[in-house]
């Protein structure tokens, strides 16, 4: 059980060394979900499934029957990117699954792989603690200004 800091150098957080193995038994958790995890989509009409592996990447193409020969290459196109997006995005949950959010400053871990999140508001919330620790002003993640 990690031991409550007592003279307040750490501002009232748990002890640094366990907080620390915290991250690295997440860190071994995400490494497993890389090396084990496979996520499997089927289109919605059922034609083709896609595998990706634990990060995402597309393994494997699977045909089912024949269908697919009779769809219009446009419509098998607008299929077959519609379910790399949906497989893609299982993946990532998976693996934002296995991180606690409260761990990257609640960052939308799936929203910053998939490019839905901006990344100054991204930065800002990851940095914001170790500023506001260092008793700087956080600045507004629109502000673009330098100094």
């Amino acid at each position: 059980m990690a031991e409550r800091d007592t003279d307040e150098f750490f501002h009232g957080t748990d002890d640094p060394m366990a907080r620390l193995d915290d991250e690295r038994r997440r860190l071994d958790a995400l490494g497993r979900v890389w090396q084990d995890e496979t996520t499997t989509v089927r289109a919605k009409d059922n034609t083709f499934s896609m595998t990706f592996d634990g990060r995402g990447d597309l393994t494997e193409v699977a045909f089912h029957g024949s269908k697919y020969k009779t769809v219009a290459p446009t419509e098998l196109g607008h299929r077959i990117v519609e379910t790399l997006k949906q497989g893609r995005l299982e993946s990532l949950e998976k693996m934002a699954a296995t991180m606690n959010p409260d761990s990257v400053g609640g960052l939308d871990l799936v929203g910053i792989a998939t490019g839905k999140v901006d990344p100054r508001k991204a930065i800002n919330a990851l940095m914001a603690p170790l500023l506001e620790g260092l008793g700087a002003p956080v600045r507004d993640p629109r502000d673009v200004r330098r100094g």
